[in-house]
């Protein structure tokens, strides 16, 4: 079985090396070929559809990135995407995210999308803002749509600051969350993997409203209850996901679900926990192409 191991061109970090070596050494552990290439390496005539250096033939495609377009042309030449593109591109914008988990009817933040407005205009007009400040209150979330390790992620404590971040990130496509801070700095992850949840970690930040690691956040290993388990699982269905990290927040109305991350780099949760994600991934793999 040969596979095809897309990644970003240009995530060259260590926490993207260490995946890279992680998802390889996975896929050798179960005997399974795999060759790496970046997104930059995949050039595709747009006006065909087809790549303008001949492919060879591969049973799978590992796509570990966000480049959506070139997921779309490598599934128009008929390759399985782990994950699919379409549950890639859910994840991948947040607020299609919160719309999807809410037609499944999981329980998430209050969340409102921000008007879209264009480069050059910012908002003249921040009428909206005063009617989402009165339905989330303060201190109030701001988040671009897509963006990882939290680092497009931002609290406003009054309405002027809330403001200054709208049109300081202005025309970025962003939304508005309520802030649930029954435990400040603290989420849960789940990494799931068909549809089973293999292991979970507690993040916590004393310093950063936010808990990723990126961010200056500690995890150690978590037991999730059954209904986080089931919560994960269903997050993980509503989207169309193979596999990924669910995080969960904990408030006075129960567990709610906060992102879900179908490219979740897994190295920090693995070594915490003891669970060979990368394994696991490859293991459903063969389990879905019956091999």
């Amino acid at each position: 079985m040969q596979g095809l191991l897309v990644m970003n061109e240009f995530g060259k970090t260590e926490s993207f090396l260490g995946l890279q070596q992680a998802l390889l050494q996975g896929a050798r552990g179960l005997a399974m070929g795999l060759t790496l290439r970046s997104n930059a390496q995949l050039l595709f005539d747009a006006s065909t559809g087809r790549p303008i250096e001949p492919l060879p033939q591969y049973d799978y495609c590992l796509f570990w990135d966000k480049d959506i377009l070139l997921g779309q042309q490598l599934e128009g030449l008929g390759l399985r995407l782990f994950n699919p593109i379409a549950a890639i591109a859910l994840a991948d914008d947040k607020v299609r995210t919160h719309l999807a988990l809410a037609r499944a009817g999981l329980p998430q933040p209050r969340t409102i999308p921000v008007p879209i407005t264009y480069k050059g205009l910012g908002y003249p007009n921040l009428a909206f803002l005063e009617e989402a400040l009165a339905y989330l209150g303060l201190p109030l979330v701001i988040k671009e749509r897509r963006g990882s390790f939290g680092w497009q992620v931002y609290l406003a404590h009054t309405r002027e600051e809330a403001a200054a971040l709208l049109q300081a990130h202005a025309p970025a496509p962003m939304l508005l969350q309520e802030y649930i801070g029954l435990h400040p700095g603290e989420d849960i992850r789940i990494y799931v993997v068909g549809e089973e949840p293999l292991a979970a970690i507690r993040r916590q930040n004393p310093h950063d409203f936010r808990a990723n690691l990126g961010s200056g956040g500690r995890a150690e290993a978590y037991a999730p209850t059954p209904a986080e388990k089931e919560l994960a699982r269903a997050a993980i269905r509503a989207l169309g996901l193979d596999f990924g990290g669910v995080d969960i927040l904990h408030s006075s109305r129960g567990p709610l679900l906060c992102e879900v991350n179908s490219n979740a780099h897994f190295q920090g949760l693995s070594a915490k926990t003891g669970v060979d994600v990368g394994r696991a991934i490859f293991s459903h793999i063969r389990r879905i192409l019956g091999r």
